[in-house]
């Protein structure tokens, strides 16, 4: 289940892998079984991609929901509070819930509108209704997974039921959070979620321990579940099915798009826990460089990629501030290979805005070009996975290709991450070898950098692959 990366890549693979779930499954909310996949049998790689906007609410491509805008309240509490305060979380989502963002759950508007505070509200909806075990509280919990995880078992479970109580007064819900930070725990540590189901119902009250372990065992599968996925109890137990069924983050979001229901929910949990699995190199590009949004009643920012990154950063201890790459020398573009141009991050930047961009680097504000790619690569050997994201990579360059996009490859120098596409497109599309395509591609860009070994021993990995293919 686990593959070697650094805790920064499976960090940010979790905050921005439940943003994605969420944009993603947004527009089948509420649909039948089926219907992703229905729409998309094969993986849609062009301009237009799954990220596909629409749905009862009219979703922009790539924007989150409620989901995504209140784990942003509680990450964004966490950080400017160094810590947990729940006063301070609860006086978010009212101004949030105030501010009528388009999508609230029934239980989370009735608890933020009660005019009762904060340590009351919830617990008295819970007490007069009987009802509270929905999944608004699991589903905006991977921030405070995050940011907890740091400090062990007791004190990561302690603070998923607090936060889960500001809004749900069934205890269920906030055992359901509960096991979620412990998997997560693990997973941000290295080790495998699945594995550390077990140990994580021992956690579990003893009450509610018996319902969890069924949504949560090896043989459990979703048409066993006895309500509706808007319950907490189907939706971790899908998002956990999910995992163990699929082979990489993409089918992990199929597996459970495909269930219908309370799509953007249960894809956005089960993001989470994929990206802590398979990292951020891990989540296709074409739908993490396009999720965004906003937060109700909180400022105009749009949230992008980068933020949700640099957020994650802050959620594990680091400092949050924007990057500034700083002026480079606008190299570019330059035609390198038949359709395909080089450039560094100023001569992208400012290049014509009908190029389709493939960014290999950190950008600072965002570009004006409708169609891009962000891809997260390191010029460094800390590239966990380095063949699936340079596979990714140029799957997704052939599609725009075949579109009659032009492509514009850069990194912030344009030397060693942008020579390592372009002569990867080289090894696998025009048969060359290694050798061959680095000569090809230095004698029409001269910036090309070698120095970075890993690359190299990408490139003849890709060379092998291809020769096998032929072979067979």
């Amino acid at each position: 289940m686990t593959t070697p990366l650094s805790r920064r890549h499976r960090v940010a693979g979790a905050l921005v892998g439940s943003a994605v779930g969420d944009a993603l499954g947004a527009p089948f909310e509420f649909g039948p079984a089926g219907r992703f996949s229905h729409r998309f049998p094969t993986a849609r790689r062009g301009a237009g991609t799954e990220m596909c906007g629409g749905g009862s609410l009219g979703w922009e491509p790539g924007e989150f929901t409620d989901d995504t805008q209140m784990a942003l309240l509680v990450a964004t509490s966490l950080v400017d509070n160094g810590g947990l305060d729940e006063a301070d979380v609860f006086d978010r989502f009212r101004t949030w819930a105030a501010a009528g963002p388009p999508d609230v759950g029934v239980q989370t508007s009735a608890v933020l509108r009660s005019r009762l505070p904060w340590g009351r509200a919830a617990a008295e909806h819970f007490a007069r209704t009987g009802r509270a075990a929905g999944n608004g509280s699991l589903m905006r919990t991977t921030p405070a997974a995050i940011w907890f995880s740091r400090f062990g078992t007791a004190a990561t479970v302690d603070a998923a039921r607090r936060i889960s109580a500001l809004t749900h007064g069934d205890p269920a819900a906030g055992e359901g959070c509960a096991v979620f930070h412990e998997l997560m725990r693990v997973a941000l540590d290295g080790g495998d979620p699945l594995d550390a189901v077990p140990g994580a119902l021992v956690l579990v009250e003893e009450q509610y321990r018996d319902r969890w372990a069924a949504v949560l065992a090896e043989d459990w599968t979703p048409e066993q579940a006895t309500e509706s996925n808007g319950a907490v109890w189907p939706t971790l137990g899908q998002a956990v099915w999910a995992l163990r069924h699929g082979r990489d983050f993409a089918e992990v979001m199929r597996l459970v798009i495909d269930l219908g229901g309370d799509t953007d929910t249960v894809a956005c949990v089960a993001g989470g826990l994929a990206g802590a699995v398979y990292g951020m190199g891990g989540i296709p590009s074409r739908w993490a460089t396009v999720v965004h949004g906003t937060v109700p009643g909180h400022g105009d920012e749009v949230w992008r990629l980068a933020d949700l990154q640099q957020l994650a950063a802050a959620l594990d201890g680091g400092p949050l501030k924007a990057h500034d790459p700083g002026p480079t020398e606008r190299l570019g573009p330059v035609e390198v290979v038949a359709g395909i141009w080089a450039a560094d991050l100023d001569g992208a930047r400012y290049s014509e805005e009908d190029f389709a961009v493939v960014s290999l680097c950190r950008l600072g504000e965002p570009f004006p070009h409708r169609v891009s790619r962000m891809v997260y690569l390191a010029d460094n050997d800390d590239n966990p996975g380095l063949d699936d994201v340079l596979a990714d990579v140029l799957d997704d360059m052939a599609a725009l290709r075949a579109e009659g996009h032009r492509i514009l490859v850069h990194c912030h120098g344009g030397a060693s991450r942008t020579g390592l596409v372009l002569r990867g497109w080289l090894v696998r599309e025009e048969g060359m070898g290694v050798d061959e395509a680095t000569a090809y591609v230095r004698e029409r860009w001269p910036h090309l950098g070698t120095w970075n070994a890993s690359f190299t021993a990408a490139l003849h990995r890709l060379a092998d692959r291809r020769s096998d293919e032929e072979d067979v």
